[in-house]
């Protein structure tokens, strides 16, 4: 009876890692920059401060980032994504 795990090699742990961080910093990056172009079109209108805009945008990001550590969480996979497969 053999107690056999098979486990990746570092070198394929490491490249998965790389592959999930760099989904994860653009998904990140483009939802900040996605929540701060809006935030500056709803600056005039609603009479908020650039700041404010900023601050749209930094707490989207944080959301981005929280789900896409959530994705990872949930199911072992190199993408950001809650979808399955993806």
């Amino acid at each position: 009876m053999a107690d056999h795990i098979s486990l990746p090699d570092a070198q394929t742990v490491v490249k998965t890692g790389a592959a999930y961080a760099r989904d994860l910093a653009e998904r990140v990056v483009s939802t900040f920059l996605q929540a701060f172009v809006g935030g500056i079109v709803f600056t005039a209108p609603f009479d908020l401060a650039m700041w404010q805009a900023a601050a749209v945008g930094g707490v989207a990001a944080a959301g981005a980032l929280l789900k896409g550590l959530v994705a990872r969480w949930r199911d072992v996979t190199n993408s950001a994504s809650l979808a399955k497969g993806v």
